[in-house]
């Protein structure tokens, strides 16, 4: 399995299950096919109300001799509503109980978006801290700390522009490790991945597959498919594929993680056969000129017309 390093010399495997949407009941079958199969690396975060399945399914998983715990590289993500300094490690400790885990190897920011404690989703403005209440230095403060207590070995952001990338770094003390971000030929992130990469920052690709199972709340009805892209259905073809093989594999041959969520046994395992998939010049040229942009997560449940936050808090003005 191909993995991306960090500074100090550790790895990560190049893909993850994905758990986002995956429901209680589902989640702990899903993390053990996902393990047996030679996945080694599984993303979750506190929102989506299943860490404690996955660490049921780790506890199994390291019981039973599946698989031994320093095999495993297991993100999460502290949610909204704990970005004050004295409530990111208590957040971190609960999701370390959970998870059934004395550390975790990478703990994100999820959003640059700041709830009031104890708010799942933020419905109106006495529910929101802006930037002024609990400026992101601070919540990168708590970050680092967790990190030098050894309860993450690594931490990083996700959805993090490239000026709030800047605005964390310019105070901190360490420089995020990792910035998990929505991408997929539609979303290829060119200049934020360039960025990313000049700093030293590692990324991860999720919804690489278009996350069509998420509610229809946050959907469109006229959504673009990226599984019936021509160019990506043509690729696929000629090896002999899946579409969504291809999409994971485009993540991997631009060394960017790839998270692809799945609770069936037979998709679980051909997400992660798209490793030995190698795409060549042409191919990859071929999926980096679809003229079509959309991006599926628009972030526009944080910044609606009762929310102190904008889209320019959230993407890059690009379209490369």
């Amino acid at each position: 399995m191909k993995s991306i390093k960090f500074s100090n010399g550790d790895s990560m495997p190049i893909i993850g299950l994905g758990t986002w949407k995956s429901k209680p009941g589902e989640v702990y079958q899903a993390v053990i096919w996902a393990i047996e199969s030679g996945y080694r690396h599984i993303d979750c975060a506190a929102i989506y109300e299943n860490e404690k399945e996955v660490g049921k399914a780790l506890e199994f998983a390291f019981g039973n001799g599946l698989v031994t715990r320093e095999e495993m590289f297991v993100t999460s993500k502290l949610w909204n509503s704990n970005h004050r300094l004295e409530d990111v490690q208590l957040a971190l400790k609960k999701t370390l109980k959970d998870l059934k885990l004395d550390y975790l190897d990478l703990y994100l920011i999820h959003w640059p978006i700041s709830f009031k404690k104890g708010v799942g989703f933020a419905q109106n403005r006495e529910e929101f801290f802006t930037y002024n209440d609990v400026p992101l230095s601070q919540t990168w403060e708590g970050m680092e700390d967790c990190k030098k207590m050894g309860l993450a070995k690594h931490i990083g952001v996700s959805n993090f522009n490239v000026s709030k990338l800047e605005e964390i770094m310019k105070s901190g003390k360490e420089m995020p490790e990792m910035n998990q971000v929505e991408m997929h030929p539609y979303l290829p992130q060119n200049k934020l991945v360039a960025y990313c990469k000049s700093k030293g920052i590692n990324m991860t690709a999720y919804s690489p597959l278009g996350s069509g199972d998420r509610s229809s709340s946050i959907k469109k009805s006229d959504e673009p498919s990226l599984f019936e892209n021509p160019v990506v259905v043509n690729i696929a073809e000629k090896y002999k594929v899946s579409p969504a093989q291809i999409l994971i594999a485009f993540s991997i041959h631009r060394d960017i993680v790839v998270i692809p969520k799945s609770v069936n046994k037979e998709r679980i395992e051909e997400n992660l056969a798209s490793a030995e998939i190698h795409l060549k010049k042409e191919d990859m040229e071929a999926l980096a000129q679809i003229n079509l942009r959309y991006r599926f997560i628009d972030g526009s449940f944080f910044t609606g017309p009762k929310s102190p936050y904008s889209q320019e808090d959230l993407w890059e003005n690009d379209n490369s």
